[in-house]
């Protein structure tokens, strides 16, 4: 075995052992419930949802992966009209409910962060932190979902690239060093810059200012955000895969002339009903 394969297989055994598995999926899905209900207690946050946003959104999450949760504040409520101090109140009053239920651990409130947050660990020992009105976490865990959806070798070395930071000391914003979002952006120019380039311009995934989309009410933000055009996607996987034969409103022909055989159909899951064929 050379150095080359040696490192893809221990590489491979790293994968395997921080990737999650489906019970870690169901783990968060019934904590994501467990925290509703709790929401749904608080007579304040009536009306409010629970949003799951971060690494377990975009699917860049490991097996001990933190959970990060935003409470939304109902329908129609301006962006900026939930201040630090309203929000503060907020999640006292979500600490005193989750301390209320038992089953908490770890409970710690930071208050003097630029978005406060509750932090806790819940019965499955998964961390878990909760911020309220957070729109650009949701937005930014969704343009990282679509980017993993061009390229499966993004999602790989995201994980090992925060393993890695994490057995160095060097993955904790609150110490200074650099947050799961930095080093997922870190990976995104890397794969910009290979020859070919692996993955576009972040323009051609998201062409708006998100700080100045992120004003409004929070369902002009969510509808402006949700119907952003995904065909990034198919002209980019275009132009890595082969040459476009032929076009029509719901589908692109593409010749591929890396491998020989069969024909796959790739349904993009985020496009609306747009589809793509290769000729592989």
């Amino acid at each position: 075995m050379n150095c080359y394969s040696l490192l893809e297989h221990t590489l491979q055994n790293i994968l395997h052992s921080i990737n999650p598995l489906e019970e870690d999926w169901s783990m968060r899905f019934q904590l994501i419930h467990e925290l509703r209900a709790v929401v749904e207690s608080i007579e304040i946050l009536r009306g409010a949802t629970v949003e799951p946003f971060g690494s377990f959104v975009s699917n860049l999450f490991t097996r001990w992966g933190d959970l990060d949760i935003s409470i939304e504040l109902p329908n129609g409520s301006h962006i900026s009209a939930a201040g630090k101090k309203y929000k503060l109140s907020l999640l006292g009053d979500v600490l005193k409910a989750l301390r209320a239920k038992g089953g908490c651990r770890k409970l710690q409130f930071i208050t003097n962060a630029r978005v406060p947050i509750l932090k806790f660990q819940g019965n499955y020992n998964i961390s878990c932190d909760i911020s309220i009105n957070n729109l650009s976490g949701q937005m930014k865990s969704k343009i990282l979902y679509w980017i993993n959806m061009i390229d499966g070798r993004f999602r790989d070395m995201v994980l090992l690239v925060k393993e890695w930071a994490k057995a160095h000391n060097i993955n904790d914003s609150k110490t200074g060093t650099l947050n799961s979002y930095s080093l997922s952006l870190l990976v995104v120019f890397h794969f910009q810059t290979c020859v070919p380039a692996i993955l576009p311009p972040l323009k051609e995934i998201y062409p708006g200012s998100m700080v100045d989309d992120l004003t409004g009410t929070y369902n002009d933000c969510l509808l402006l955000f949700e119907y952003a055009d995904p065909s990034f996607c198919v002209k980019f996987t275009v132009l890595l895969l082969g040459r476009e034969l032929f076009t029509s409103d719901n589908y692109i022909v593409v010749l591929c002339p890396r491998k020989s055989g069969g024909i796959c159909l790739w349904n993009f899951p985020f496009s609306k009903g747009c589809k793509i064929s290769f000729y592989l």
